[in-house]
């Protein structure tokens, strides 16, 4: 839930929410857990294990004794890691049953934990992740004689995303007659959802007609309705061929008035075309939104 005006329009992240009744279990999440970790995190992760396990294994070594060769706590350290990356140098070996028994409990753990790690770092690798970029502010001007909020998406890999969709929904609080505060999302209709290839950028349209759940907002309105807008763009990545999607949100404060984004294109003397990303969150003035049919006020 937001309640944006009883935290000074703060935006919730996940420690701000307490859920009451959730089941939860760090174990069994562990897995998603890492793979949506950042990389650093996940390698420090795996370097913990693997440093603990030899550790571990070092002290029983070195209190159980049977190891030919080793002597000081650094010698059984220096075992347990041979055993782990079965590297076997030969100038340290077990001797005494125990030894054996402990160097084959060992072994076994290895072999999982290498298992698990190859098995981690491959599906991190094979995960696709979207590198979308999302314009800083969303607009709503007058376009074509019609009154229209716009979004500027692009994708910053050099390859394109093929048969992009996009979606828009408006999530804003309303009551019930029963005076019962609820958050309603609603589908927002635009020009064109659909982009055969999305590659550096694209304006995503929503024209504020009657039908529109914007119709005869004003700025100060989707302050008070905590408005947000929920985009979300899934499509298919033309190298790898895999699915990718990406999500952000705009809240009411990002909504600039009286505005459009600035041109990307423009023509050379030589004929040629000229794409300036540079531009990309840029925001050039436009009439006053005083003049739209329903009466909204610019900021």
């Amino acid at each position: 839930m937001k309640l944006l005006s009883r935290l000074g329009h703060r935006r919730l992240g996940p420690s701000d929410v307490e859920v009451l009744g959730g089941h939860s279990s760090v174990l069994g999440d562990l897995y998603h857990l890492l793979l949506r970790a950042p990389w650093w995190a996940d390698l420090l992760a795996i370097a913990s294990v693997f440093m603990s396990m030899n550790l571990t294994f070092g002290v029983i070594y070195y209190l159980c004794g049977g190891i030919k060769g080793a002597q000081t706590f650094g010698d059984h350290f220096a075992f347990s890691v041979e055993t782990t990356g079965t590297i076997g140098y030969g100038a340290m070996y077990p001797v005494s049953p125990t030894a054996h028994a402990v160097v084959t409990i060992h072994s076994l753990l290895g072999v999982l934990l290498v298992a698990l790690t190859t098995g981690l770092l491959f599906a991190k690798f094979s995960v696709p992740r979207a590198r979308m970029q999302f314009a800083r502010h969303a607009v709503i001007t007058m376009w074509d004689g019609v009154p229209s909020l716009m979004f500027r998406v692009g994708n910053e890999r050099a390859s394109q995303i093929i048969e992009a969709v996009i979606r828009v929904t408006m999530v804003i609080t309303q009551h019930t007659k029963e005076g019962v505060m609820l958050y309603r999302m609603l589908d927002l209709k635009l020009d064109r959802e659909r982009s055969p290839a999305l590659s550096r950028s694209w304006t995503v349209i929503h024209r504020i007609t009657a039908d529109s759940p914007l119709y005869g907002a004003t700025p100060e309105s989707i302050e008070h309705d905590e408005v947000e807008l929920w985009l979300s763009i899934t499509g298919i990545d033309e190298t790898s061929a895999q699915n990718l999607h990406a999500r952000f949100i705009y809240e009411a404060k990002q909504v600039v008035w009286g505005a459009r984004h600035a041109d990307l294109l423009s023509t050379r003397d030589d004929g040629g075309i000229t794409l300036d990303i540079r531009r990309f969150h840029d925001l050039l003035p436009t009439p006053s939104t005083d003049d739209f049919p329903y009466g909204a006020t610019g900021s």
